[in-house]
């Protein structure tokens, strides 16, 4: 999975750049200013997220937002500013611009991790099925049974929430993030449950139906390889 990282501060790129490979395995692609990586994305660069500093000179980080945005190939990629400033005013401008999150430095690892987990599920572990048959007092065939339930919830998630956002009812579709989110962490997918998290943790203006649509197939798909793993813990006699 490509990651984008641009900034004309060569150290905080370098900082950033650490932070990323730090988390998982991404292929990480760097950029000296937003013209550098305006060049990078229109050679065919396709990055999984960018991660970008807000002012830089000859082409700042909201102005390549705008240009991302504008361009149906690049319109829907992650694009997550960074910047220095922490004032209110800066972090409205950047969302009402489309930006999926905004980030202040000096960098807080949790911070990157989140996003980065909002794609992917990393900086995590899914917790053994055996462990989470102990710890809820069950069997490893109920444990399959909830999981398999569990999956039900994700699959009809998609349309339900798409169609709340499309609605513009953002408070219901945190709430039903959330509650997903909770089965996971019960059930021991504790990647998909940081992957929700990361979500909830979005401006209202930053959530919308393919970033929450990433995050569904993420858990579906962790969802359905924890019952496999689960089939395989001997029951309790």
């Amino acid at each position: 999975m490509k990651v984008l990282v641009v900034d004309d501060d060569v150290v905080a790129r370098m900082v950033l750049m650490h932070l990323v490979d730090s988390s998982g395995s991404f292929e990480i692609f760097e950029a000296e200013d937003g013209e550098d990586a305006w060049r990078q994305l229109e050679d065919g660069l396709r990055p999984a997220i960018t991660f970008c500093d807000l002012r830089m000179p000859r082409l700042s980080g909201m102005e390549l937002l705008e240009r991302v945005r504008a361009d149906a190939r690049l319109a829907g990629m992650p694009f997550v500013l960074v910047s220095a400033a922490r004032e209110r005013e800066t972090m409205e401008e950047a969302t009402s611009m489309g930006a999926d999150g905004y980030i202040v430095k000096p960098f807080q690892p949790d911070q990157v991790r989140g996003h980065l987990a909002a794609l992917v599920g990393v900086g995590c572990v899914d917790e053994p099925p055996a462990a989470t048959v102990l710890r809820l007092g069950i069997d490893s065939s109920r444990l399959v049974l909830y999981l398999g339930g569990l999956h039900k919830q994700l699959v009809a998630a998609g349309p339900e929430i798409e169609q709340l956002l499309a609605c513009a009812d953002v408070e219901t579709a945190r709430t039903r993030l959330a509650r997903l989110r909770e089965g996971c962490r019960t059930l021991g997918l504790t990647c998909a449950a940081q992957g929700f998290a990361a979500l909830e943790g979005l401006a209202p203006s930053a959530l919308d139906a393919a970033q929450v649509e990433r995050a569904l197939d993420t858990a579906r798909h962790a969802t359905l390889l924890q019952g496999e793993r689960a089939r395989t813990v001997p029951a309790v006699s």
